[in-house]
Formats: structure tokens, C-alpha cells, sequence
């Protein structure tokens, strides 16, 4: 397959053409105009190229795909993948995927135990997670993230913070040495 950048109009006219100085002209300066139209052409398929996104195309992305939970304050790296992933967001929204990739882009990790799993009350579910910003600096964020992506009929019922901890455990066994005598 010929290359845009490569191909000249030029070189594809008829030798009858080519010698004629005026439609020599004439294609030589198409060839100008299209190689300067060639050169931007890899900057108009933005989908394509996310890691190159800057800060306002990234913006008005994320306007054009409606990422309801978007907020400009956040990283950019953080903000390209929100929109990257706001289609498929939108395909399932409702489902507790959704709500589980919402958690884990805006905050690292996380799950969700819905009522039966804790024993709640039914139409209920809680978000478990180890990133303590989730129920302190961004719980409004949060909130407002999560009421964009779960079902209407499913109510939060807590945010569950784990915490894991590395520890040495020692092992100790008692141990009895002696002799029995019977007299």
C-alpha cells in the first residue's frame, strides 16, 4: 500500500504530461500542498494516540465523550485514561464492573461486595478499597463518580477501608524434655 507522504502526483502523470512544463508545474506544486497536508495528518486521529494528548485537547475530550466524573484538577496521565475509557464506561454503566474500573482509575484499587456478599440490606452495596483518600480528601469526588456509573436502584451502603501490613510472625512451640519414674 502506497504511502501518502511518499507518493508524488508528479511522479504518477503520463510521460506525455511530464514533459509539458506547465502540468509539470501544476503537480509539482499539488505535491507541495499535499505533503504539507500529509504532515498533519497523524494529529487528526486523536483516538489513536492518547499518550500524546495534551492538557486541552484532553478537556474538551473529555467534553466531547461526556466523562461525567471528570475533573480537570486531576493528573493528566489520570485524566487521559478516564476519557480512554469513558466509551466502554458508558456501554456498561450500571453493572458492578463499571463501578469496580471507576474505583480503581480514580483511586488504585478496589472492589465491590454487593448486600448479599456482607449481608446487607437488599438493593445495597459497599466499596472496599485500601486507598484511605477514597473516605477522606476525595469523598465528595467519589460520590459523585460513583452516582455517574452504578445502577439508580443501587444505594452505597459503606466505603470499607482495608488495610494490609507486612509483619514478621515468630513461631514458638512448647517443648517438655524429662523422664517419668514410678516407684
Amino acid at each position: 500500500m502506497a504511502d501518502i507522504n511518499d507518493s508524488t502526483l508528479l511522479s504518477t502523470l503520463p510521460q506525455v504530461l511530464r514533459r509539458d512544463d506547465t502540468a509539470a508545474a501544476v503537480a509539482q506544486s499539488i505535491d507541495a500542498a499535499m505533503q504539507r497536508i500529509g504532515g498533519t495528518l497523524d494529529r487528526i486521529n486523536l483516538i489513536s494516540r492518547p499518550d500524546t494528548w495534551t492538557d486541552e485537547e484532553t478537556n474538551e475530550l473529555a467534553w466531547q465523550y461526556h466523562v461525567d466524573f471528570y475533573d480537570p484538577m486531576l493528573p493528566l496521565e489520570q485524566r487521559r485514561e478516564l476519557v480512554q475509557n469513558s466509551i466502554r464506561w458508558h456501554r456498561h454503566k450500571g453493572t458492578d464492573s463499571a463501578v469496580e474500573e471507576l474505583i480503581t482509575t480514580l483511586f488504585g484499587s478496589g472492589r465491590v461486595d454487593n448486600w448479599y456478599v456482607y449481608g446487607g440490606d437488599p438493593g445495597y452495596f459497599q466499596v472496599v478499597t485500601d486507598n484511605p483518600d477514597v473516605t477522606t480528601d476525595r469523598a465528595t469526588e467519589f460520590i459523585q463518580a460513583l452516582n455517574s456509573v452504578k445502577r439508580l436502584s443501587a444505594w452505597l451502603d459503606s466505603v470499607v477501608l482495608e488495610q494490609t501490613e507486612t509483619m514478621p510472625i515468630y513461631y514458638g512451640f512448647p517443648m517438655h524434655v524429662g523422664e517419668t519414674m514410678q516407684i
